[in-house]
């Protein structure tokens, strides 16, 4: 049987040595065994409950509720991966269909075709956008409001070449840091200020008013609780939605005092 030590099944997963360690710690992803030497060992059964971590930390699971599904009695690891096909399909539907209106948009603005303003538009889902303004709302009370109301306007205001400038200009943003991410710079550390004030000034102008640090580290929270902002930053780098969220939080912290 294929054994792994931690650093060889970080190498094969794209876990960092941190997280498995992590894992271990709280019970979650136990080695097979320990060697005399105190290496951590991992066998196919492990190999295959980190998939498992993996496919439903995609699905915007926590670890705990990760723990408790895996470690129940009657769970199916068959019958898991067919529900994670399922809602990888809706998820690659819509997502192919935002890369379509990406090269659409790149094509219009390179004058190689006109594009009809709802077709920028395409693959977005106004009940999810809907869904977050409302947990804004809920959470921050009347003032909140009153900006999701003004970024509305601001956005309305926006020619469709700017509006791209901006997706640019976040994907930029989010390039550099889960770049840190994946090299394991501290979250907390003030080599990223640049880039993590950079984008807290980006929200202030989606916002169309300056982003308050207690709003800032509230939007840490949304990023944390849907699986659609888990599900899009995964895709940048594995533990980028924790990752961006304590850099978000800590940063916040430091503004504060």
């Amino acid at each position: 049987m294929q054994r792994y030590t931690v650093k060889q099944l970080a190498k094969l997963s794209g876990v960092s040595v941190r997280t498995l360690h992590h894992y271990d710690a709280i019970g979650l992803l136990k080695p097979a065994r320990l060697g005399d030497n105190r290496y951590r060992y991992y066998e196919e059964p492990e190999v295959l409950r980190l998939q498992q971590i993996l496919f439903h930390r995609e699905l915007g699971f926590s670890l705990q509720e990760i723990a408790e599904l895996l470690d129940r009695p009657d769970f199916d690891r068959l019958a898991a991966l067919r529900a994670h096909r399922v809602r990888l399909e809706r998820q690659a539907q819509r997502y192919a269909e935002l890369v379509m209106t990406i090269d659409r948009t790149i094509a219009d603005l390179n004058g190689k075709r006109t594009m009809q303003h709802d077709e920028l538009f395409k693959g977005f889902s106004p009940e999810k956008q809907a869904g977050y303004e409302q947990w804004l709302i809920e959470r921050y009370g009347g003032e909140m409001q009153a900006g999701v109301d003004a970024s509305k306007r601001k956005l309305e205001s926006l020619t469709d070449a700017e509006k791209a400038r901006l997706l640019e200009e976040l994907a930029e943003i989010e390039a550099s840091l889960a770049e840190a991410c994946r090299q394991q710079v501290p979250s907390d550390s003030t080599a990223i200020d640049v880039v993590i004030n950079r984008h807290r000034s980006w929200v202030g102008v989606m916002w169309n008013r300056a982003c308050p640090p207690d709003a800032y580290a509230g939007l840490a929270d949304l990023y944390l609780s849907h699986p659609d902002f888990r599900a899009r930053y995964e895709a940048l780098a594995p533990g980028f939605t924790e990752y961006l969220a304590a850099a978000m939080k800590a940063h916040a912290s430091r503004v504060r005092s």
